[in-house]
């Protein structure tokens, strides 16, 4: 699984119904790693409500930024002060809702992609074993 940050995702305006024109997305990935991914993050957070970075799990190669995981009292999504290192920021129910859409992908077969949040803010969050949306 990689994290990569895109800076400019509107090709020059050709894509209009794109919301964001930033995202990180996690990618290149198998249903082993989605499944290891999922875990994680009950763990961490659900469970323990500790942060995760993602960055430092052996599973995942970081391309061109870290991302980080911490629960807060109100969903705000992605936050950087350097297009480097970024942080999600979400509340416990929204954690659980991303386990959930991240599960289908646990198994054989699976395409397509899934935005982990759904709240408006300036970079999306992109899970896509293919890498596309």
């Amino acid at each position: 699984m990689k994290i990569e940050f895109l800076d400019d995702i509107s090709a020059g305006g050709k894509f209009t119904q794109v919301v964001s024109n930033q995202l990180v997305r996690l990618y290149d990935f198998n249903t082993i790693q989605a499944t290891k991914l999922k875990e994680n993050i009950t763990e961490k957070i659900l469970k323990t409500n500790q942060m995760l970075d993602l960055s430092s799990l052996d599973f995942i190669e970081p391309i061109n930024c870290n991302l980080m995981f911490v629960i807060s009292d109100k969903d705000e999504g992605l936050k950087t002060d350097d297009n480097f290192n970024f942080m999600c920021a979400l509340t416990l129910s929204s954690y659980q809702e991303m386990v959930l859409l991240i599960e289908p992908f646990c198994e054989e077969g699976t395409d397509g992609y899934q935005w982990l949040y759904e709240i408006d803010t300036p970079i999306d969050l992109l899970f896509s074993p293919g890498g596309t949306w």
